[in-house]
C-alpha cells in the first residue's frame, strides 16, 4: 500500500494540511478540497479530535488519500494507522517511526533539512523525505539537493503559497504540503468554504501548468 500512496502523492503534488478545532468542520473542509480538485490531505495530529477526523475523511471521501500529521514518535504513529491514515508526515527524523510505518506498510514521510539528515531518512527506508521548514532556503535548496541525491523524492513544506507553488514543482519538488494559505483557519472560522475551494483550484491550476511546463 505505501508504494501505492507514494505515487498518488506524486502523481497529485499537492497535500491540503489541515488543522482542524472540531471534526465537525472536517467535513466542510474536505469537501470544498475535494470540489476544487485536492485528492490529497493531512490531518495535523495536534489537533483536537485528529483520530476521529481521520476515521470521518476517510469513511466519508473514499476517494481522497489521507495522512497523518506533526507525528512525533511511533506510537503516535500506530494510533493513525489504525484510526485508517494512508500515510505519516513528521516534523522531524525518527527511525522508529519509519519502522512502524515499514510494519504496518504505511509511508513515514519524515521531516528532514541538511543532506545528512535526507540521505540518512532514505537509508532508513523513506520512500520521500519532507524538507522542512522549506521557507528558509527557497526551491533552489530542492535543486540543490538532487544534485548529491538524485534518488530523494522531496515533499516541499512551510511557506507554499500561489506565488511560490510553481517554483517549487519546477525545482524538482515531488510533491508540496500546504497549510494556511489554502486551509486558513479564519475561513473555517467564518466558515468560508467557498473561498477554500476556489483557493485549492488555483493550486491545481498551478501544479498543472508547471507539470506541463517541465515536460
Amino acid at each position: 500500500m505505501s508504494y501505492q500512496v507514494i505515487q498518488a502523492i506524486e502523481q497529485n503534488q499537492l497535500v491540503a494540511i489541515i488543522r482542524i478545532t472540531s471534526t465537525d468542520e472536517v467535513e466542510s473542509v474536505v469537501n470544498s478540497l475535494f470540489k476544487g480538485g485536492i485528492r490529497i490531505v493531512e490531518i495535523t495530529m495536534n489537533s483536537p479530535g485528529a483520530l476521529q477526523g481521520i476515521e470521518r475523511v476517510k469513511r466519508v471521501f473514499p476517494e481522497m488519500v489521507v495522512g497523518a500529521g506533526t507525528v512525533l514518535d511511533p506510537e503516535t504513529a500506530r494510533s493513525a494507522i489504525l484510526a485508517g491514515a494512508d500515510f505519516i508526515l513528521t516534523p522531524t527524523l525518527k527511525k522508529e517511526t519509519i519502522e512502524m510505518g515499514r510494519r504496518y506498510d504505511v509511508a513515514v514521510i519524515p521531516g528532514v533539512l541538511s543532506p545528512t539528515e535526507a540521505l540518512t531518512a532514505y537509508e532508513y527506508g523513506a520512500s520521500m523525505v519532507k524538507i522542512f521548514p522549506a521557507r528558509t532556503f527557497g526551491p533552489s535548496y530542492i535543486r540543490d539537493l538532487h544534485g548529491p541525491l538524485p534518488q530523494l523524492k522531496c515533499m516541499a513544506v512551510g511557506g507554499i503559497g500561489l506565488d511560490n507553488a510553481h517554483s517549487y514543482i519546477e525545482a524538482g519538488a515531488a510533491a508540496l504540503g500546504i497549510g494556511s494559505s489554502l486551509v486558513d483557519e479564519r475561513l473555517i472560522l467564518s466558515g468560508d468554504f467557498a473561498e477554500i475551494e476556489e483557493r485549492a483550484r488555483r493550486f491545481v491550476q498551478i501544479q498543472q501548468e508547471a507539470t506541463t511546463n517541465k515536460v
